[in-house]
């Protein structure tokens, strides 16, 4: 008779399964009697059972311990008890009738099977602590069948025999499952893409396939035909446990388990659906109607349009308001962790961001981001929902984790939330950003001022010149407070700028020994006398730049950022290379290894040890020159700042005309193998050359290639970074529509030249332009700086 056998931690039941039939509505009615038990020894892990040694009429059951133990019972009676070699952890378990074997996954990540006949005549569990002459004793030895090594833990193991010529075996991996042959061969595998929690194999209508049921942790049900996928379909939960089943006369019908213990029925495919569309009237169009209410149309969304823009924003800024704060002092205890600095002492600054919602918000989910080499302590906070005129605070430390600079000392908070209207219980999804500066103090120490440096750069102002120890207080050195006009900036990664007033003058000098480095302490510089203006009432404050662009700095940034990408293209094609090299040798030493008859080596074992170095050594110069590209990167952005500040002070740029130079020279956040940073600046510049600031329609009509690629060199970028210049200087003005650029090229004077369309053409424009920008280094070298001491003006 069916009886069902309950297996518990410490305790083996099996009971009697009886129906009565139901006179109600409620229908039949099942008792369980307990026939009998066994009181286990030992923690019992899992079990299997069948007809082991071909015995007829009754089933046996086999239990596995959590120590590695095979103990066997018949009926109410206990067989005997054997320990897996090696046991470790214990792994599935199943029990194969074609082989009269128990198949598991071992704790060294192998299918092992071993034969019930072995299992019985081999040294009993009792007597374990035999000693090694007695284990190895004729016949006591508990040797396995066969093995197959899988490399990952198992999650389950299911036989499937559904014709009487071969029988399979199925093994549920943490990444992959197989299917096996009686004799441990693989059939076939299949690789996941997600990490699944169970499966089900069972027979498919398809001659010689099998389907394979498997749940995974993204509550998804994958339904596989050996290893094609056939259909996939959502679930309300993690499924643990699957089966497939006929109730009530439907067959195929799949039940899940989750790990809270619901019970699912669901089948696959969709309602029918049995609204059926009625049919229309033929008609004949009337076009001119048509075209008619196509333009009023047309008219409504073009005033739509103008008037509030695509979306309305009426009720965005109520739903929920971001602000951002951030610490004037620094942490009492740094957060920063695995710096790479140095010697200097890394401290970290709190951030608060507040959340202040009006109405319930869904789905709420916070994400931060700084400039590296700056790192968060936390940068994703997530609020499953928010109740209305509910606050919330969060709070996450900022610090310096790399020996060089960032490009910028602004972060941003972003949220993004779902707000439920009476048509969309689930929510509109919407997105709200905050921005917070960090304080320079953060990346900056008070340093030595320095007399001599390579790079110069000076600031004009209108206003009378302001001590330098009332912009940047903190920085104010103990041992000179005498000189107010002069102060020194040391950065965390060593480099130094140092900051000169002229006492005279409306001047500010900036210098240092690294281009880069001087932008944001000008930045600072300029916010700083901005603000002090500011409380003082002044609402005139300008600054301007009068000195020589300093392209040459900056193009030989951009040589070395492109030399590096180059470097690494070279390196990863040789890594390629070795990679195909050390395969190759791989499978000529299996080859030689698999021969019968032994064959000389011919130093290929020599070969092979060497190509392994090597491709380790490739490795390890690939992830360097990452790491340096990833740092020149972040110099040509700091330096990109700089000249983008520079051109706005120079031709007086509104905020309008910046934003879209940063939006030129700045389009990435980071360098990827299939797009860079110079091929993506080469085409905007060149769009803004042949739109904006074009000299005539002719350049207007030219097109831009719709595909990038990297370029061969930077000389072309470079030409037109100049040329872009040379425009600024002749009058040409940014703006993104072409009608507003057109007006433009009549009052531009006639000196501006068209785009070289040729090298020949490119050439004469680099000769040009060459007279207005000179070289940076050439021009500060033949006017010396005066001694600090002395001070009185800033010379250009």
């Amino acid at each position: 008779m069916l009886h069902l056998a309950v297996l518990h931690s410490r305790k083996l039941c099996v009971y009697s399964v009886s129906g009565t039939l139901g006179n109600v509505e409620h229908g039949n009615q099942y008792q369980i009697k307990l026939m009998y038990e066994h009181n286990l020894q030992r923690i019992a892990c899992n079990m299997t059972y069948g007809s082991f040694g071909g015995v007829k009429g009754r089933d046996l059951i086999c239990i596995q311990s959590m120590d590695g133990m095979l103990m066997v019972f018949e009926q109410e009676s206990y067989a005997f008890g054997r320990f897996l070699p090696g046991s470790l952890l214990p792994g599935p378990l199943a029990y194969s009738s074609r082989t009269d074997s128990f198949i598991t996954v071992s704790s060294c990540r192998q299918v092992e099977s071993y034969k019930y006949q072995v299992l019985a005549f081999a040294t009993d569990a009792d007597k374990r602590q035999e000693t090694e002459q007695q284990k190895l004793g004729s016949g006591k030895r508990l040797v396995v069948d066969w093995t197959l090594n899988i490399g990952e833990q198992a999650l389950d193991i299911c036989i499937v025999s559904f014709n009487q010529s071969a029988s399979s075996v199925f093994v549920l991996g943490e990444r992959n499952f197989f299917c096996l042959k009686d004799n441990g061969q693989i059939r076939f595998m299949k690789k996941l893409d997600c990490s699944p929690s169970c499966f089900l194999p069972y027979c498919s209508v398809s001659e010689g396939t099998i389907n394979t049921l498997i749940g995974n942790h993204n509550n998804m049900l994958h339904i596989y035909q050996d290893v094609t996928l056939k259909w996939a379909t959502q679930l309300p939960h993690v499924p643990v446990a699957v089966r497939v089943g006929c109730l009530q006369d439907l067959k195929g019908v799949i039940v899940t388990l989750s790990d809270d213990g619901h019970l699912q029925c669901s089948y696959l495919g969709t309602d029918p659906s049995l609204f059926q569309a009625p049919k229309v009237e033929s008609r004949e169009l009337n076009y001119d109607e048509l075209d008619i209410e196509l333009k009023e149309l047309q008219k409504i969304i073009k005033d739509v349009n103008k008037s509030q823009g695509v979306w309305p924003m009426i009720e965005k800024e109520d739903d929920l308001k971001v602000s951002a704060m951030v610490s004037p002092n620094f942490d009492s205890v740094s957060q920063a962790t695995d710096v790479e600095v140095g010697t200097d002492l890394v401290r970290s600054v709190t951030v608060k961001v507040t959340l202040q919602n009006r109405v319930a918000l869904q789905k709420a989910k916070l994400s931060v981001y700084v400039q590296p080499p700056l790192v968060l302590t936390r940068d994703q906070f997530t609020f499953e929902f928010m109740a209305p005129e509910m606050t919330r605070t969060v709070a996450f430390s900022v610090y310096l984790k790399g020996s060089y600079t960032p490009p910028e000392l602004e972060g941003n908070a972003v949220v993004s939330y779902s707000r439920p209207t009476d048509r969309n219980p689930d929510g509109i999804p919407r997105v709200i950003q905050c921005k917070f500066r960090l304080p320079l103090k953060l990346i900056c120490l008070p340093g030595q001022p320095s007399k001599t440096a390579s790079h110069k750069l000076t600031i004009d102002t209108n206003k009378s010149p302001v001590s330098l120890l009332s912009l940047f207080p903190g920085f104010a050195n103990q041992s000179e407070d005498d000189q107010v006009n002069v102060m020194g900036f040391r950065f965390l990664g060593g480099s130094q700028v140092t900051l000169l007033a002229s006492k005279t003058s409306q001047r500010y000098r900036i210098q240092s020994e690294q281009f880069e480095d001087l932008w944001l302490v000008t930045n600072e510089l300029i916010i700083r006398l901005q603000e002090y203006f500011e409380k003082q009432g002044i609402k005139d404050f300008a600054c301007s730049f009068s000195g020589s662009m300093p392209l040459q700095e900056y193009f030989e940034l951009i040589d070395h950022h492109f030399e590096l990408r180059i470097n690494g293209e070279k390196l990863e094609e040789l890594l390629s290379e070795r990679a195909v090299q050390f395969r190759a040798i791989q499978r000529r030493l299996l080859t030689r290894f698999k021969d019968k008859t032994p064959a000389p080596l011919q130093h290929l074992d020599t070969l092979l040890d060497g190509t392994y170095k090597q491709v380790i050594a490739l490795a390890d110069a690939v992830e360097e020159n990452q790491d340096n590209l990833f740092q020149s990167f972040t110099r040509l952005k700091s330096a990109t700042h700089l000249v983008i500040l520079l051109i706005g002070l120079w031709q007086k740029l509104s905020a309008d005309q910046i934003a879209i130079l940063e939006a030129a020279f700045l389009p990435l956040q980071q360098d990827t193998p299939e797009l860079g940073w110079e091929e993506t600046v080469d085409a905007a510049i060149s769009h803004l050359l042949k739109t904006c600031l074009s000299k005539s329609s002719k350049e207007q009509a030219l097109n831009l290639s719709s595909q990038l690629s990297m370029p061969k060199d930077t000389s072309r970028l470079k030409k037109h970074i100049t040329l872009l210049c040379d425009r600024l200087a002749k009058g040409g003005r940014l703006c993104l529509s072409t009608d507003a650029a057109a007006p433009q090229t009549m009052v531009m004077p006639g000196g501006c030249t068209t785009i070289p369309e040729s090298d020949l053409e490119e050439r004469s424009v680099e000769q040009d332009s060459t007279e207005l920008f000179t070289n940076h280094k050439h021009l500060i070298a033949e006017t010396p700086i005066p001694e600090v001491s002395s001070l009185q003006g800033v010379s250009e």
